[in-house]
């Protein structure tokens, strides 16, 4: 089983290579798609058992954590960044499209997937609204702490401009951040609904999965906008706030599950 999730690493990370191919350090974007395909491992394992549900949960989560929310970040804050951005955003739906399909088909062809007797509890859709809203607070709550401490002490030589950016939009700029902490949300929301996983392992597993697939993988190869450190600062920034979001988010959306009375498991074992 190890090596068939190592070769499900290997081999899922391939596709980032066809990045590496055009913005060059092919060996970094080749680490940042095994990195990225680690990921998905429990999806692989106690995920949706059909290619085609995997293909979906995967693909929600590239294109709208990994491309949507990260490149809207970067189009506003770097403004030397927007020329290219409608290019980049192109290139990597294909990549990303291309990635899930190969991710979905090795996680059938290695058989990864595993028999669990967990059940993912399921709110109803009042429920779900309702917490999927409250989760976006949280990440409101967290990019407001640790983003303003991250920019303070660390990352301010790097974007001197940005209080002017935050300024010029007022309140719709915290509007715009709540969007993408409830758009992360909806985008794992597949995720979530689907692990066959305790809820604690399952909360763990959606938190990682938000700050691989939101920053970590991403900020692996060199980038011509960042040098190595502001990379490093980045990664860390986003564990603080994608890593809680993902946890909070299970928690709140996939209810403790109810264990049956004694009375009913014996009503329950005496039906033949």
């Amino acid at each position: 089983m190890k090596l068939r999730i190592l070769l499900y690493c290997l081999l899922g990370g391939l596709p980032m290579l066809i990045t590496g191919m055009g913005a060059g350090h092919p060996g970094w974007w080749l680490l940042s798609g095994v990195v990225m395909a680690a990921a998905f491992v429990p999806v692989a394992m106690f995920g949706p058992r059909r290619p085609l549900a995997q293909f979906g949960v995967i693909a929600s989560t590239l294109l709208f954590v990994s491309e949507l929310c990260t490149l809207s970040e970067a189009y506003f804050f770097i403004p030397t960044y927007r020329p290219q951005a409608l290019r980049d955003f192109v290139g990597g739906t294909v990549v990303y499209l291309i990635t899930a399909v190969v991710l979905a088909l090795l996680a059938s062809l290695l058989k990864l997937e595993r028999a669990s007797e967990q059940i993912a509890q399921h709110r109803g859709v009042i429920g779900t609204v309702g917490m999927v809203i409250v989760a976006g607070l949280v990440y409101l709550l967290c990019y407001l702490v640790f983003g303003g401490i991250t920019y303070l002490f660390f990352t301010k030589v790097y974007y001197p401009d940005p209080s002017v950016l935050v300024g010029s939009l007022g309140i719709w700029f915290w509007v715009m951040e709540l969007g993408r902490g409830v758009l992360m949300v909806l985008a794992v929301l597949p995720v979530i609904y689907t692990l066959r996983m305790s809820r604690m392992q399952s909360a763990i597993a959606v938190g990682v999965l938000l700050w691989i697939a939101g920053g970590l993988a991403l900020l692996i190869p060199p980038n011509p906008m960042m040098v190595a450190l502001q990379r490093m600062i980045h990664v860390v920034e986003i564990l603080t706030q994608n890593l809680p979001l993902g946890i909070i988010a299970v928690l709140l959306l996939r209810p403790k599950q109810k264990q049956a009375s004694p009375q009913t498991g014996h009503i329950v074992a005496a039906i033949p």
